[in-house]
């Protein structure tokens, strides 16, 4: 007993250390803000992860990351910084090397984009002689289209210039081919590797029909357009049809066969919904307390039940849900944790571990696991924004839906 209790004051202790070293850095808009400002002027696609100097995420930017940077500096109130990186997604849209049929990759090299083919990541392999490019990157999945959406109607929104509504129907209208007829419906992962025939994915993420079902919802709204109201209301359907009351918690999805549930559970199929589908704070709020019980690790979350660490921007998308929740002790906790976090020149590490475990594995080389880790990550600052300026991504506004 006493070791346990000497163990819980040291990591108070730490987190203490930790919290009043981060008081004394830049806030995470300013920190996010700084990035933008770093750079030459013009469309840009920030690095995922700045500090790395080698391998497939040299140089990388990855959409999703690279969205949500753009969501939370609309949150932080600097739609003009938002703007560099939602022209940089509307120049990929006209300017990719091989597609013109309103998809995005995944990746791309971080840096300015100009009107000549937007560049991709990659890397020289020794062992292969050659230059490469990561699958991953080159695809193109479901989900992180829907948050090139969100991004774009936020800009649409804060700036009141079209051109970004009018891209993200572009996205949303591709994204349509994904539309399952397998029960229970929903939308299939998208496609992955490269041109001219990429592999199509036919496996459903709980966590992409949840962003699809916000991103659909909120293109109905704002074109005033009713036809994207029947694929919000499937991917909706299949996000509830993940729910079991066994547990209180999401699959994560199905497998390859898009009907057959995936029972693992991952933090962010039970936060998102929470944040994104109406009424789903009220109807599913059971899945926080599955999280708590299952996925704490240390004084915030880790990705998924494999844990071994805190997952930095998970834990602040908790903290988000809390605040809009109304129970802001709790969420000042999170994001207590979510600041213990940061690196000494204000960016924030993507998880508290070396080597963070998602459970998964990498498409691009199945023997390996998909992991996070203990380096400065575009999407953690980004989250850590949006979470303390109490923005929903999904609602582009302080509320739930």
């Amino acid at each position: 007993m006493k070791s346990a209790i000497a163990a819980l004051a040291g990591a108070c202790l730490a987190l203490w250390v930790a919290e009043a070293r981060s008081a004394e850095l830049p806030s995470a808009c300013a920190t996010l803000s700084r990035s933008l400002d770093a750079g030459p002027a013009g469309p840009v696609f920030l690095p995922s992860y700045p500090s790395v100097g080698s391998g497939p995420l040299l140089g990388a930017a990855f959409l999703y990351d690279n969205a949500v940077a753009a969501i939370a500096l609309v949150a932080c109130g600097e739609p003009k910084k938002a703007a560099r990186i939602g022209d940089a997604i509307l120049l990929a849209l006209d300017h990719d090397r091989y597609w013109h049929d309103g998809r995005l990759r995944n990746g791309y090299l971080a840096g300015p984009v100009g009107s000549a083919p937007v560049k991709l990541a990659g890397w020289w392999d020794d062992k292969q002689n050659m230059w490469v490019e990561d699958r991953y990157q080159v695809g193109s999945d479901s989900g992180n289209m829907a948050w090139a959406i969100l991004a774009l109607l936020a800009l649409d929104q804060a700036s009141g210039d079209h051109r970004y509504r009018d891209g993200a129907v572009r996205i949303a209208d591709w994204v349509m081919q994904a539309r399952s007829r397998i029960a229970p419906g929903g939308f299939t992962g998208g496609t992955f590797s490269h041109e001219p025939v990429p592999v199509i994915e036919r496996w459903k993420s709980t966590e992409h029909n949840t962003d699809l079902a916000a991103a659909f919802s909120s293109l109905a709204r704002i074109t005033g357009d009713r036809k994207w109201r029947t694929p919000a209301r499937a991917a909706q359907k299949f996000v509830r049809a993940m729910w079991s009351a066994k547990c209180n918690c999401f699959a994560v999805g199905t497998i390859e066969d898009g009907k057959t549930r995936n029972p693992y559970l991952a933090l962010d199929a039970q936060i998102w919904p929470l944040l994104a589908l109406p009424g789903g704070a009220a109807k599913y709020d059971a899945a926080f307390v599955t999280a708590q019980n299952r996925l704490r690790d240390g004084a915030g979350f880790a990705y998924s039940e494999a844990k071994e660490g805190l997952w930095t921007e998970g834990t602040a998308q908790v903290a988000l849900y809390l605040t809009l929740s109304g129970r802001k002790s709790e969420a000042d906790s999170f994001m207590a944790a979510v600041e213990a976090m940061r690196a000494a020149d204000g960016s924030y590490y993507a998880a508290s571990t070396h080597e963070l475990p998602t459970g998964f594995m990498l498409e691009t080389d199945p023997t390996q696991p998909r992991q996070y880790f203990h380096i400065p990550h575009l999407a953690a600052v980004s989250w850590a924004a949006i979470a303390s300026r109490r923005y929903n991504p999904f609602t582009r506004s302080d509320a739930l839906p």
